[in-house]
Formats: C-alpha cells, sequence, structure tokens
C-alpha cells in the first residue's frame, strides 16, 4: 500500500528551513537501495509519495518561493554555497582584521560579486563535480577580484593568478595567439587540479593546501618540517610563512564569513544566479572574434568578456577550437556558423613576396605568427622567393575594433593618464627594467605596471615603454640613448609601412605602434609619421 509523507509547512518558517525540510524528503525518497533511511520515512521507497500541505487556507505552493514552487528555478549561488561550506577553523584576529578591510568597503565587494556573476557559476559547478570545498569558488575573489584580464608583477595571470611555470605544467596553453591562464576553461581545470594536489601533498590540510597555492609548495612544505623538528604545531595559523600567504588564507576566510552571514557585518550582498552564464560551443577551425560577434549579435567586447584567453583578433589557429558563449545567443551562433565554409572564417590577403623579405617581417607586418603563414601556405621551411605569393590571415576589422586584444589592452594600460610628465622610452640592446627604471627615477614594478608587465618579463629591443617621471632632464627627444633620435617622416607616393620600415631599418610594428596605425593600413601622400632612428644603423 503506498505510503503518503505529509510534510506541515508552517508559513512563518523562513524559506531556506522550508526549502531544507523539502529537500529532505526528495533525497529520503531518492536515496540509492541499501541506504537506511531516516525512522520516520516508510522502507519501501518505491510506494512513497511526498505531500506538502500548508496550515493557511488558500495558500498554494507558489506562495512558498521558487525553491519549492519550482525547483528547477535559478537561485542565490551565495546562498546555496554558505550552505555548503566545509572548511573548520577558529575566528581569530587575523581573520577579523581582513573582514574589518571588506566591511569598510561595501562598493568594493559589491563591484567584485557583480563580475563574478558570469564565472561564478561554472566554477561551482566544477567544484561541485570534483567534490571539493565550495569556499574555494571565493578564491579568485582574493587573487584577481574575478578579472580574468588580471596582471601581477610577479607575473600571474587570469582569475587564477597562475604564473607561466605552474600553467605550463598542468597543461595550461601559452603562446602568441593564446594564453590559457585567463581562458575560463582551460584556468579553472588547471587550478582545480593543482589545489587538488596541493590537497593530497599537505595530508588533508585545506588551510595548508590554499597556502602553498599563494606562496608555492615548498615554502609550506619546509615551514611545517620546521615546526615538526622543534615540536610545534603545524596548522597554517602556526607556520611562519610570507606576509603575503600570513594574510592570504585570513583574506579568503573573511570572505567566507561575509558570505555565510553578511547581516552579522551590516552588509548586503548582491545576487549572483545560480545557473549557468555561458555554453561551450565547438568552432572546429580558426575563426575572427569579430566575425564570431557578428554571427552571435553581440558586440566584440563581449566575445573577449566570455573567451579573455584569446591574445589576438582571431582564435589560435591550434586551438583551442571552441567558444564560451552567452546562452542566450549559443544556439543562433551555431546555427548560423554552420552556413559559414570554414575557409570563409578568417580573411585571407594575398602577398607578393618583395625583394629581400623574410617571412619573419611578413609576420610581424600582418600581425600574425610564421608558422600562421606556414601552416596556411604548406610551408615546410621558412625560406621564400620574391615574385611568388603567400596567402595571409588577417582581420576582418581594424585592429581598433578588437578592443579586448592584448594589443589594445597594453594601448590602454599605456595610455591612462599618471601623476609625472609621459615619457616614450625605446628599449636597447643591454637595457633591463632595472637600469631604465634608474635612468627615470622610478621603482622596476613602477614601471612594468605602466606597461602592462611584471618586472620579471623579458624587454626586446625596439619596444616602446611608457614612463611617468618627476626627474629633471627626462624630456621625450632625449629618450631613445645618445645614437636614436626622434623624426618626422612625410609619407610620399607609393610609400608603404614596409618599404619605409625597411628604408630606415625599423620594424613595421614598430612605426605601426609609434603611430598608434593598423599594420595593415594604406598610407596617404603627405601624411606625418613620428619615426625613432638608430643613426648607427642607417648606413647601408
Amino acid at each position: 500500500m503506498p505510503v503518503t509523507l505529509t510534510v506541515l509547512l508552517q508559513s512563518t518558517l523562513p524559506s531556506t528551513v522550508r526549502s531544507a525540510v523539502f529537500c529532505a524528503g526528495l533525497l529520503a525518497v531518492a536515496a540509492p537501495a541499501g541506504a537506511e533511511p531516516p525512522p520516520f520515512l516508510a522502507k519501501d521507497r518505491d510506494a512513497l509519495s511526498l505531500e506538502l500541505v500548508s496550515p493557511i487556507e488558500g495558500l498554494e505552493l507558489d506562495d512558498l518561493g521558487p525553491s519549492l514552487a519550482d525547483p528547477a528555478a535559478p537561485g542565490d549561488l551565495l546562498a546555496l554555497l554558505r550552505d555548503s561550506f566545509t572548511l573548520t577553523y577558529t575566528d581569530n584576529r587575523r581573520i577579523e582584521a581582513e573582514r574589518n578591510w571588506y566591511v569598510r568597503h561595501p562598493a568594493y565587494l559589491e563591484r567584485v560579486l557583480l563580475r563574478a556573476q558570469r564565472y561564478m557559476p561554472y566554477i561551482r559547478s566544477e567544484l561541485e563535480r570534483r567534490g571539493l570545498p565550495m569556499e574555494l569558488a571565493l578564491l579568485p575573489i582574493v587573487e584577481s577580484a574575478y578579472d580574468p584580464f588580471a596582471y601581477s608583477h610577479g607575473r600571474a595571470a587570469g582569475l587564477w593568478q597562475m604564473i607561466p611555470g605552474t600553467a605550463k605544467r598542468f597543461g595550461v596553453r601559452q603562446n602568441w595567439w593564446y594564453d590559457g591562464r585567463r581562458d575560463i576553461v582551460d584556468s579553472t581545470r588547471a587550478a582545480l587540479d593543482y589545489l587538488e594536489y596541493l590537497h593530497g601533498l599537505n595530508e588533508g590540510d585545506w588551510l595548508n593546501a590554499i597556502a602553498s597555492y599563494n606562496s608555492g609548495e615548498g615554502n609550506v612544505l619546509r615551514a611545517v618540517r620546521r615546526n615538526r623538528s622543534a615540536g610545534k604545531p603545524d596548522d597554517f595559523w602556526n607556520l611562519k610563512v610570507p606576509r603575503e600567504t600570513a594574510s592570504y588564507v585570513p583574506k579568503l576566510l573573511a570572505l567566507v564569513d561575509i558570505v555565510r552571514e553578511p547581516g552579522r557585518f551590516g552588509l548586503s550582498l548582491p545576487d549572483v544566479p545560480d545557473e549557468p552564464q555561458f555554453a561551450i560551443t565547438d568552432v572546429d577551425t580558426q575563426i575572427d572574434l569579430a566575425l564570431a560577434a557578428e554571427l552571435a549579435g553581440i558586440d566584440v567586447d563581449t566575445v573577449y568578456a566570455f573567451n579573455p584567453g584569446f591574445n589576438r583578433w582571431a582564435t589560435d589557429p591550434a586551438g583551442p577550437h571552441r567558444l564560451l558563449l552567452p546562452l542566450d545567443v549559443a544556439e543562433t551562433f551555431a546555427d548560423t556558423l554552420t552556413s559559414i565554409p570554414e575557409d570563409e572564417r578568417i580573411r585571407w590577403k594575398r602577398h607578393k613576396i618583395r625583394n629581400g623579405e623574410t617571412i619573419s617581417e611578413i609576420a610581424e607586418q600582418y600581425h600574425t605568427t610564421i608558422a600562421a603563414i606556414r601552416s596556411a601556405n604548406e610551408l615546410r621551411g621558412n625560406t621564400i622567393r620574391a615574385g611568388q605569393y603567400l596567402m595571409i590571415p588577417v582581420s576582418t576589422k581594424p585592429l581598433t575594433e578588437y578592443t579586448k586584444s592584448a594589443d589594445a589592452r597594453l594601448a590602454n594600460t599605456q595610455n591612462r593618464e599618471r601623476s609625472g610628465t609621459r615619457v616614450e622610452h625605446i628599449v636597447r640592446s643591454g637595457e633591463s627594467f632595472w637600469t631604465i627604471s634608474q635612468r627615470y627615477g622610478v621603482t622596476t614594478r613602477q614601471l612594468a605596471g605602466w606597461n602592462g608587465m611584471a618586472p620579471g618579463d623579458t624587454l626586446s629591443v625596439g619596444r616602446k615603454l611608457v614612463v611617468w617621471t618627476d626627474k629633471p632632464g627626462s624630456a621625450p627627444t632625449s629618450l631613445h640613448g645618445s645614437t636614436t633620435r626622434k623624426l618626422n617622416y612625410t609619407v610620399r607616393n607609393g610609400d608603404s609601412l614596409y618599404l619605409i620600415a625597411q628604408k630606415f631599418r625599423v620594424t613595421v610594428q614598430q612605426i605601426a605602434r609609434w603611430n598608434n596605425l593598423d599594420s595593415g593600413k594604406i598610407l596617404r601622400p603627405g601624411q606625418r609619421l613620428t619615426m625613432y632612428v638608430d643613426v648607427t644603423a642607417q648606413s647601408s
């Protein structure tokens, strides 16, 4: 005989409690065979049904809220997180200090959580799939403020702030076209792989594992060994770790406290919908991101926001051949894409090879790579002959339209107004961040930050750096060394960026950068260009 479980849902109970009762009943019904049911439930689950009863006449199930009336309706992701937190710790002054900072900056919390709406549901689902602590969904707040374009002075990039070595170790590709440290899917996979590895390495201690993620596994392991040798406790709170790491774990736990009980700290947090924000769509080939935006009916900035791993105007020729797109346009994009032949997803330009041209110069001229040109033209090596033609992949729109590409983001960073006098410095052979910073009386970290770099990055000869300095005598006209001079060149009939670059022994990319030009744009006779020319390199 069927058994009906009647649950009296008092309308005065909080919605979270009523939801918990409802879910408990469902879980009891759906529990696997062999599991011991609660004593008040019939043991024959196949004959068990669930009935929800309200004590108030006329109160419908819909009145009890979306979590009861419609289990599929999106809820608040933060509420879901707080109900799933599992890390154990004791409140202390270090956590309190970090918590107080967040409490004093509610606008920051709101801004970060609103930014997180695009990515956090995916991260939460991955944590759930792996059985990892839900607290880790808050870790990108500490790492990057949920900004996939964040780049630190330590050369860490993306939501999870992975350094190049760690990313490579966990299979994240990084090249001219693509940096998987910023890709939502690749970086999340690698970060969670790393955290799982650190959890095992630290014998199941999650706080030590999280500390290791920040400072490196060696630092924490050495601190643990020191404490054990001295007979001291080896938990995180008793370890001697770098200052940044000492505050890193408390920052995360402070966020956990705030998400768990925002009202206790006088805060009201924004809703973060607990529903997927994007669909992963296979493209199978390289595609121009402006074309992808057009097919999806969205702007290019939105494409970059969901696919921040792509550095240039198109996806990487070698993959990944997928795009993350907003749910409401993904199906339209997939349907429309089928009507675009693979060879039309990138625009091509037929280039006639001139005397003395090299494949590297051609690649630089068209903002592509040697590998892409070789692949498109089935070349085995780098040997090319004057008079032959090459098919070059080029962008469908001017490069200025790709506002979140690596070049555009660098230009925005360099053009931002700061205090002091703006100086442009062209890197010469033998120079480093340290020697240049000494020259202008700034720090290496400042110099790197003004140019979207880290102090440990390699400086290439000819690269333009922007310097903001108050040091006397740092006039723009004297920046480029004793043998480099600034000159103005007037474009003549028949000139091209390539011919001008050859004439003055500079690169097409340098001329384009100095003058904020698209390297594929046709020059007009009479147009004036600014050049920085090394006079010692001009003799034939």
